[in-house]
């Protein structure tokens, strides 16, 4: 995939400085939504500027705060909710539209895939999505700070797993995290692995 015809657009949502994010071909006009929450409509309406069609929803984990907006997702667009494996019980009502993820899941958009990494810790089907040269950590990585372990299905050997597997990837890679936490909107494998007390093993 040409990283010129990737659709990508970080949209700030709610009160608690989420992240949704539209990720998809430019050139087919098909995006996903990255975490469903808070105001749908809205969502909804930025990729519809753009001209875009949803394709699929996403959740990087299910915590309310990521995944309150997926029945109104369905409602309004009928589309399929791909959420990890050991996360799907969490939406037993939503059953008929989840498709369940695991470790190296690809799904594409148009021409444009992404690819899951299954990050538990902070909760166990945490997942993370490359696509291009940015990769969306939802509340695993944040800037300068990683996602709380002390909720239910939080782990934090596992959490530090997780990042260590990040800290591996290509320095280069654009980090962009669930909630607007830093002292920036996104960052850089590199910089978190340098700054982030989290990923300085």
């Amino acid at each position: 995939m040409d990283n010129k015809d990737l659709y990508f657009k970080q949209i700030p949502v709610g009160y608690m400085g989420n992240f949704a994010y539209l990720v998809g071909d430019k050139k087919k006009k098909e995006c996903v939504i990255v975490d469903p929450a808070w105001d749908v409509g809205a969502i909804l309406n930025e990729a519809e500027k753009d001209g875009m069609k949803i394709v699929a929803g996403i959740l990087t984990h299910t915590h309310f705060d990521h995944a309150n907006g997926v029945e109104a997702l369905i409602q309004k667009t009928g589309v399929k909710i791909y959420v990890h494996e050991n996360e799907a019980k969490f939406l037993k009502e939503f059953r008929p539209h989840l498709v369940e993820t695991k470790e190296g899941f690809k799904l594409k958009a148009g021409e444009v895939e992404m690819t899951f990494l299954h990050t538990p810790g902070h909760t166990e089907g945490a997942q993370c999505m490359g696509v291009g040269n940015k990769i969306i950590t939802g509340d695993t990585l944040f800037v300068g700070a990683c996602g709380r372990c002390d909720l239910p299905g939080g782990d934090e050997k596992k959490i530090a797993q997780s990042l260590k597997r990040l800290a591996l990837l290509d320095g280069a890679l654009e980090v962009f995290p669930g909630h607007a936490y830093g002292d920036a909107d996104s960052s850089t494998i590199d910089r978190e692995r340098r700054t982030n007390p989290f990923m300085r093993f």
